[in-house]
């Protein structure tokens, strides 16, 4: 068995590509749980734009993975009574691949452009008087008889999202004239999502069930519905009629999550951490070989969390366990104040 064939539970509660069903998804601002702040900005410009029959201005979302940057991506073309085209920054390789979507693009439809700070620099050129004049300028032929032909585009809206916004270039950004900035949920938030989660599953859940997937789905909605689906299965298992606290706990213990929703990839990040490089300031490339992990999906999925509560600090010189990790891990005794030192 290959080694990827040995992680099927790692990949299946922690991959930045895979979204929630659609089934699961709200399709209003008013259905939408949590980030309070950027509906009631979303709400106001959403309005306004309605009412002068103008495309919304252009919108960047960003923040940590599995936060619902791609609902509320969904649910802005819903609000807006636009269509929403959807694609992923690294599959736009040529310029031509983003002028083909911008051409077929009608009045008022949004753009959705995931992973946005993988756009090739070059495609990104040709974004820029889209966004800013609804033009695409398009050269044709070569070298000498090379031309340049401009096409004028119909108003739309482009919604990028993104987990690392620091990596957008400062042309790219300034032409968003919408922010959202995502944070993680609380526990009362992901409750009320773990709850509506049950009504559209008609799978019933306790109150005591739902305040344990809660409190391990690391502040992010994508998780905790995940974690209800595969909760769900061992209740079905147990011709249980409703998921009981004793369902989740047997889950929990079998997938390997423990009581602040740390998991084996968590557990070994650490351990390399604090055991391999001997507690010393270590680059997230070096801990991802030595645990076989990829180190993007590290930098993107892992560490946010891990820095959140305070078991990581990431440094100019590497990464570095904080005291708060090494008692969790039961390795007290082991610390010695690296992360206070760099």
């Amino acid at each position: 068995m290959s080694q990827e064939e040995q992680k099927p539970l790692r990949d299946s509660l922690l991959t930045p590509s895979d979204e929630v069903d659609v089934s699961l998804r709200p399709s209003t601002l008013k259905e939408y749980i949590g980030q309070d702040a950027i509906k009631k900005d979303l709400s106001v410009y959403i309005k306004a734009a309605l009412l002068r029959e103008e495309p919304l201005d252009h919108v960047l979302l960003y923040g940590p993975p599995g936060l619902g940057k791609t609902t509320l991506a969904y649910i802005i073309a819903n609000e807006m009574h636009s269509s929403l085209k959807m694609v992923n920054g690294p599959s736009l390789e040529r310029t031509g691949d983003l002028a083909s979507i911008l051409a077929s693009l009608a009045p008022g439809d949004v753009l959705f452009i995931d992973e946005i700070h993988r756009v090739p620099s070059a495609v990104e050129e040709v974004m820029y008087s889209a966004m800013e004049d609804f033009s695409l300028s398009v050269v044709v032929g070569r070298d000498a008889e090379a031309r340049t032909i401009n096409v004028k585009l119909p108003p739309f809206t482009l919604i990028g999202a993104t987990t690392q916004a620091g990596l957008l270039s400062s042309p790219l950004r300034d032409r968003f004239g919408i922010n959202g900035h995502f944070d993680y949920y609380d526990e009362e938030s992901l409750m009320e999502i773990i709850f509506r989660t049950s009504r559209v599953l008609n799978f019933p859940i306790s109150t005591q069930a739902a305040y344990m997937i809660a409190a391990r789905s690391r502040g992010t909605p994508r998780i905790a519905n995940r974690l209800f689906r595969r909760i769900r299965d061992f209740a079905t298992i147990n011709a249980s009629p409703i998921i009981e606290e004793k369902d989740a706990k047997a889950a929990f213990k079998q997938l390997g999550i423990d009581e602040i929703g740390l998991d084996e990839v968590d557990r070994e990040y650490l351990l390399a951490l604090i055991e391999r490089y001997n507690g010393h300031p270590t680059g997230v490339t070096n801990i991802a070989l030595a645990i076989g992990e990829d180190a993007n999906n590290l930098v993107d999925v892992y560490e946010p969390y891990l820095v959140k509560i305070g078991m990581l600090n990431r440094t100019s010189r590497g990464r570095v366990a904080t005291k708060k990790a090494y008692d969790h891990l039961g390795l007290s005794s082991k610390y010695q104040g690296q992360d206070k030192i760099v």
